[in-house]
């Protein structure tokens, strides 16, 4: 190994429900890179479970920017279109300063990403619906002598406080999982896979 190799990390954010598509295809690109000179190592990484890093070391910075410039690297890159989109990218040279710039505060971890529309919509609907359809039937019939104003008032203050104390909790923690997908479970499943 030479005395002042260059580790090159790659950051991306990947679509959700495409992190094995990545996986896959970060561990076929470092197997393109593997065959160019001066090639040391690397890995494909999850950090935070949000982020998702392609790592590659290279014994010298000529090397690296070779394989970096190569327009077989370019024809990666543009395989990630739909799965990924890069979103950093940290160059380091020799062992000590990559040490280094790894012994500060680690950085504050990313918000979760929020669920997709339509199922914002299903929880909804789910928790909506259900008090609507029994205050119709049930409580509406009895209010037939109220003016209209004051009936809706009823029905959505009882509705919406309803829905938001009682319902919509129990409603997110049931669905949690679905909600935000955990991408512990998929790096659990690389590993048995890569075993």
């Amino acid at each position: 190994m030479t005395s002042n190799p260059v580790t090159v990390t790659v950051a991306y954010h990947v679509l959700p429900g495409r992190e094995a598509d990545f996986h896959s295809w970060g561990w076929a690109m470092l197997g393109a890179s593997a065959r160019r000179p001066g090639f040391l190592g690397g890995g494909v990484l999850v950090d935070q479970e949000a982020e998702w890093h392609v790592v590659y070391r290279f014994a010298t910075e000529d090397s690296a920017l070779d394989w970096e410039n190569s327009p077989d690297r370019g024809q990666w890159e543009t395989r990630t279109d739909g799965i990924a989109r890069p979103t950093g990218r940290r160059s380091v040279r020799g062992s000590k300063e990559w040490f280094d710039s790894l012994a500060g505060p680690p950085p504050a971890p990313p918000p979760p990403t929020p669920p997709a529309k339509w199922k914002l919509w299903f929880i909804n609907m789910s928790a909506v619906f259900p008090p609507v359809l029994l205050f119709n039937i049930i409580v509406i019939p009895h209010l037939g002598g109220l003016n209209p104003l004051i009936r809706t008032l009823v029905l959505c203050l009882c509705v919406t406080a309803l829905v938001t104390w009682i319902l919509m909790p129990r409603l997110q923690r049931f669905f949690k999982k679905w909600l935000y997908p955990p991408l512990q479970a998929l790096r659990g499943r690389h590993k048995r896979r890569a075993a």
